[in-house]
């Protein structure tokens, strides 16, 4: 690593610490930092993919390697595996794998999926591939002391190249099952059936559908609860409330790229231009190129000019894309699983409101619901300031 590579990472995590409030536990980060280095340098090819590529089944892991220098007392690994894509097709996809040190109990450790919140859509942008794969698994240490088998996919498209997932549903719950799946082969992780999704933001949204289709797609798996912070549930309404500021404009670029690529034999030859400025367009290429971690700076002198002229109308009620957005949206069907929700009060990305028609609607189902609401959080804090109770709902689980 350059040193002005070292550098940027250090003050990068100075400044998210700032940024968050020092509600992430920086623990041992400078050791992993320097560990994280050596492990770089020592398996630059790890996210290629294999050749020749066979098919596999789901799950399935085709790539696997120690990571240095895991959390105090835990055992860590770089897992490239088996999914599927929009249209079900096999694709690869990459994540991490983290376990206590300790004698595991009989049938196996508890297996907690994490959605990552957003990151970026570009290859680099991925969790794992950063010198701290864990330092944005909100939680971790309190799970692995706990005893609970960490798996936390970085999603189709990042890390490996593969298909878009950005707020693609089907895609995120897939990926969050099969590395689920994936963690069970690691026989040093000791992982059994037993799952509890938990996700943040985007994350949130991953585990819900993760939540509706595990009885179908994974039956192997015994979901026993699923557990969101913020998270993104009426995907219309989310950027319609957004679009107005920096943030709002790089969540609507990650998505209208993904879209447009992942839909790209059912929409017309035009479909961007019906929907976002020519200033929008234009900027699409470089805004997806960027980290919204790392490249902050970047994305905010891209977006700034295209706050107020980003989209030319409401997507949501666009013949095109609202079908689109809302089959993407979670469903007001009642969840067959237990469900922990966390909002933040001062969230101004995912609106309170939003999240609380969400709950609502989970209730009148008949869904059974545990909602807190977090009067001084931000969406930058909230999942951080939940883990308290998470771990108490999730201790009381059947």
């Amino acid at each position: 690593m350059s040193p002005g590579r070292f550098t940027v990472a250090v003050l990068l995590g100075v400044v998210l610490a700032l940024v968050l409030g020092a509600a992430v536990p920086v623990e041992r980060f400078g050791e992993r930092l320097v560990a994280g280095e050596e492990a770089e340098a020592g398996s630059p090819g790890f996210y290629s993919a294999p050749s020749p590529t066979a098919p596999v089944r789901a799950g399935h892991v085709v790539k696997i390697e120690p990571v240095v220098a895991p959390p105090a007392g835990a055992k860590a690994w770089r897992v490239i595996y088996a999914s599927t894509d929009q249209n079900g097709r096999p694709a690869l996809v990459s994540g991490t794998v983290i376990a206590p040190t300790g004698k595991a109990p009989p049938g196996g450790r508890t297996v907690v999926a994490w959605g990552h919140p957003t990151s970026g859509i570009a290859a680099r942008c991925a969790p794992s591939v950063g010198i701290d794969p864990f330092f944005f698994i909100e939680g971790l240490r309190s799970l692995l002391r706990a005893g609970y088998v960490v798996a936390a996919t970085d999603y189709s498209g990042m890390g490996i190249a593969g298909p878009p997932s950005f707020l693609l549903g089907d895609v995120e719950g897939a990926n969050v099952l099969d590395i689920v799946r994936a963690a069970r082969t690691v026989s040093a992780a000791h992982a059994g059936d037993r799952v509890v999704l938990w996700g943040h933001s985007q994350g949130g949204q991953a585990v819900l559908f993760a939540a509706q289709m595990a009885r179908s797609y994974a039956p192997e798996l015994r979901v026993a609860g699923v557990a969101v912070a913020a998270p993104a549930t009426d995907l219309a309404d989310l950027l319609s409330a957004d679009i107005g500021d920096v943030s709002g404009v790089t969540i609507a670029s990650y998505a209208f790229t993904s879209y447009a690529a992942a839909y790209a034999t059912q929409l017309p030859h035009d479909a961007l231009a019906t929907i976002l400025t020519p200033a929008a367009i234009r900027a699409l290429p470089e805004m997806s190129a960027e980290c919204l971690f790392g490249q902050n700076q970047a994305l905010h002198a891209i977006a700034k000019p295209l706050v107020g002229s980003f989209l030319l109308h409401d997507p949501g009620s666009d013949p095109t894309w609202g079908p689109l957005l809302a089959a993407n949206s979670p469903s007001s069907a009642p969840l067959p699983v237990p469900l922990f929700v966390a909002q933040g009060g001062k969230d101004t990305l995912v609106r309170p409101a939003i999240t609380a028609r969400y709950v609502a609607a989970q209730e009148a189902a008949g869904a059974t619901v545990q909602s807190h609401v977090f009067p001084s959080a931000t969406h930058g804090t909230v999942a951080t300031d939940a883990v308290p109770l998470l771990l108490r709902w999730m201790a009381n689980l059947p």
